[in-house]
């Protein structure tokens, strides 16, 4: 953990722990400086180098000359059971409180100075039990409902391809059932198509940026010596593959026939300008509370630029490039009026179905997501990247295979609107792991002032949303290739 906890507070008698009848205050800090003499001779002549630095806090109630006894006696101050100090009731006089700190070098020469972070980073090795339980019984699950998913539906598809495709069979020449019978529609332009493709640009830019910063961190390239390299990795890559969301969102709209500047500008504004419109305001909020943390004006600015300078040009760089591309070619033809959906089953409505279905997708990554919110908001060190990885992976599966079962699904139901529902039924993830911060706030933080809780959620509600926006298009894109190729398997009069 960074820091050190400034105190205990007062708590009542439970099962599981002590009565604390008043709040403790640590002012004491034992201090263990750890030191080595550098093997080069040119570091060696300037003497010794720190390469470890460790704090314990303590409460002790300090009486007039405790420390001049103990400095007295040479022995190093050690803790006192039984006599910390309390903090005073109000209706009582102030007591003065004396802070104190001892110090105990320690040589070790065998600590080197590359591997000084070791002792630091085993924090979070301390629950690797924790990361490999979860990662085995996400894998497990996601193992088995790989197997059903491939059963059923290679199953389903294969008996489907033979029926469709069978010229011997003229009673299914005739009447054609199931997903089949929407192939004139399942390729209809849904709705609001341009701020599908703006979306999709967004989230193909974030999912790539999640990819390459985790590659990134699993070489080793983010040290935790350099505090603030993921977060400015991260932003740095978001600008950088700026070309990569206009190139993607370019391709749909050409595909979905609106081609238009103004949908490729909308990418480049649309998330970004979302995303700091929220900063903004909690920084504001900073800044009124005076708080040291708030962001300086001049570093706005600088964001500002590189947003619109640097990422929003790129955005029209590939959008020229995906313009100029030949447009997606779809299997089938659209019918000129489109075809009237039969009622759905209350299971397969929207409001079920995709709320439902992103539970799984959650499910798959929240014992990782505990630690990244331990880590953001607890102050603790998060550098288990394999971890992450594995845990990336099962989520990006878990999200291909829940969304290709439900829209084929609302295919057999005749049902054919599935660009939208494809995004938004392991997007709906992101709104699962809003409620779980939720949760996570009122069962692990202890946040008292009003403000801390506004700029908590705010940047929760930012987070779920950016991983709702990731989840969704990597249903999308699945869907997208798993119709493409089942339309693309059938003979079509």
């Amino acid at each position: 953990m960074l820091g050190y906890p400034l105190g205990v507070p007062a708590q009542p008698r439970s099962a599981f722990t002590q009565a604390i009848p008043k709040t403790q205050i640590n002012n004491h800090l034992s201090l263990t400086i750890k030191y080595h003499q550098p093997s080069d001779m040119i570091a060696a002549q300037k003497g010794f180098r720190i390469v470890g630095f460790h704090v314990v806090a303590h409460s002790w109630n300090h009486d007039d000359d405790s420390c001049q006894r103990d400095d007295a006696k040479n022995e190093g101050w050690y803790p006192r059971p039984g006599n910390p100090v309390t903090v005073s009731d109000p209706k009582e006089e102030p007591q003065p409180l004396t802070f104190s700190y001892s110090l105990n070098w320690v040589r070790d020469d065998e600590l080197s100075w590359g591997s000084r972070w070791d002792p630091y980073l085993a924090s979070a090795e301390t629950d690797s039990k924790i990361h490999w339980f979860s990662i085995v019984n996400s894998l497990l699950i996601i193992l088995f409902l790989s197997g059903m998913v491939a059963m059923i539906l290679l199953r389903a598809l294969h008996k489907d391809f033979n029926r469709y495709n069978d010229p011997d069979n003229a009673d299914e020449a005739q009447e054609e059932t199931g997903w089949k019978l929407v192939h004139g529609d399942v390729f209809r332009r849904p709705h609001n198509a341009n701020l599908l493709a703006v979306y999709i640009g967004t989230g193909s830019q974030l999912l790539g940026m999640a990819v390459i910063t985790i590659i990134f961190a699993l070489l080793g390239f983010l040290s935790p010596a350099n505090r603030g390299g993921l977060l400015t990795a991260m932003l740095l890559l978001f600008i950088l593959l700026g070309s990569y969301a206009g190139y993607v969102a370019a391709r749909l709209c050409k595909m979905f026939h609106c081609q238009s500047w103004q949908n490729i500008l909308l990418t480049g504004t649309f998330f970004p300008g979302q995303v700091f419109a929220v900063f903004f305001l909690m920084d504001l909020q900073l800044w009124g509370q005076k708080a040291s943390n708030a962001v300086p004006f001049t570093t706005l600015l600088a964001l500002i630029g590189l947003w619109l300078c640097v990422s929003l040009p790129l955005v029209f760089v590939g959008a020229v490039v995906g313009y100029k591309r030949a447009p997606m070619e779809i299997p089938v033809d659209v019918n000129v009026i489109p075809r009237n959906i039969p009622e759905q089953r209350w299971y397969m409505r929207p409001p079920f179905t995709i709320m439902m279905a992103g539970i799984l997708p959650f499910g798959a990554a929240f014992i990782e997501l505990f630690f990244i919110l331990s880590s953001l908001w607890l102050n603790r060190f998060y550098y288990v990247f394999g971890f992450l990885a594995l845990v990336f992976i099962i989520l990006t599966i878990t999200c291909a295979e829940i969304t290709i079962v439900m829209v084929y699904f609302m295919l057999c139901y005749e049902d054919y609107r599935w660009w939208w529902r494809s995004f938004f039924i392991s997007g709906s993830s992101g709104f699962h792991l809003f409620l779980y911060s939720i949760f996570y706030f009122a069962t692990t933080l202890r946040m008292k002032k009003f403000w801390s809780g506004v700029i908590y959620f705010g940047w929760m509600l930012v987070m779920s949303y950016t991983f709702m926006v990731i989840t969704g298009t990597i249903g999308f894109i699945a869907s997208f290739l798993f119709v493409r190729y089942i339309y693309a398997s059938i003979k079509v009069d």
